[in-house]
């Protein structure tokens, strides 16, 4: 059985256009936290090869919190819980003062089962394996910047939170051999690779051409001097799989929705140790570090 995995969630932005939520866009916001509270617990369990089963949910409430705000956050709890086939068995509520709190806090844990023989472990990644990732990258990370009003920015992106349980069983069901996947949540892609290639003990090099990014994610980010690459992502993993099983791997993915943006990016190899590169556009090399610090304020 996988180790339970706990994530406290802040702030989510849902699927209504910001511009039209009224007179206070932060209650609204929070009216789509529980699925990102649900869905973030799935896929730290999904990415480690374990079949999300059971979820325990706690809430840090303000005095004054609306009970119309809490039972919409429930009810997307439950409605992105059933989709995914997971049940949330347990929980619990503490309210506090008014400045006490950011309105609510949710607390997720799950317990999910890992499946005799699989592994997915990023020590396991060996030169010549394949890099795929499953959809476009820095989508949600956007939505953020665009939900915040003091940036005075206007975007038509929506964050890509899903859960990716029903991603991870597809691919390997017909991929067994994949070594790896993770989440490229806190400090995006480029966080995400580097912490697997320092595991693995490889270097990996990413083209620059074949990550899948929406323009308008890419001007955001040029207009405020930041790298897409080290944007949150909710809905998108990153995958290592054998030369061999990758158009399999592929194909799998673009069969479920989740998936459906998912490309071939790159491969690890025999490199210095925990390095990541790219290969521009321009046909030069660049370094992708580890992200230094926070380049946005903590989401989740």
């Amino acid at each position: 059985m996988s180790l339970p995995r706990c994530r406290r969630v802040i702030l989510f932005l849902g699927d209504e256009q910001y511009g039209a939520l009224g007179r206070d866009r932060r209650i609204c916001l929070l009216g789509h936290i529980g699925k990102l509270a649900v869905c973030g617990t799935i896929n730290d369990l999904a990415v480690g090869g374990a079949r999300p089963l059971w979820l325990s949910a706690a809430f840090i409430l303000e005095e004054g919190c609306e009970i119309a705000l809490l039972r919409r956050i429930v009810a997307s709890m439950r409605a992105e819980a059933d989709l995914a086939g997971v049940k949330i068995v347990t929980g619990g509520t503490k309210v506090v003062g008014r400045g006490s709190a950011d309105r609510v806090f949710v607390t997720t844990t799950g317990i999910g089962v890992i499946p005799a023989g699989r592994a997915l472990t990023a020590d396991r990644i060996r030169p010549g394996e394949v890099v795929l990732v499953s959809g476009v990258v820095g989508d949600h990370g956007a939505a953020i910047l665009a939900a915040r009003g003091d940036m005075a920015l206007s975007a038509d992106i929506r964050s890509d939170c899903a859960s990716l349980s029903g991603l991870i069983e597809a691919v390997l069901a017909i991929a067994p051999d994949a070594s790896a996947a993770r989440d490229c949540t806190r400090g995006g892609l480029a966080s995400a690779l580097n912490e697997m290639a320092a595991a693995a003990g490889c270097a990996v090099e990413i083209e620059e051409q074949a990550l899948p990014m929406r323009p308008e994610v890419k001007g955001m980010c040029e207009i405020l001097g930041l790298d897409p690459l080290y944007l949150a992502n909710e809905g998108t993993l990153v995958l290592f799989v054998p030369e061999s099983q990758a158009e399999a791997a592929l194909s799998a993915m673009h069969n479920v929705e989740t998936g459906r943006d998912a490309l071939a990016i790159g491969r690890a190899y025999a490199g210095e140790a925990g390095q990541v590169t790219m290969r521009t556009a321009f046909g030069g090399r660049r370094i992708v570090d580890m992200l230094v610090g926070e380049q946005l304020p903590r989401i989740c």
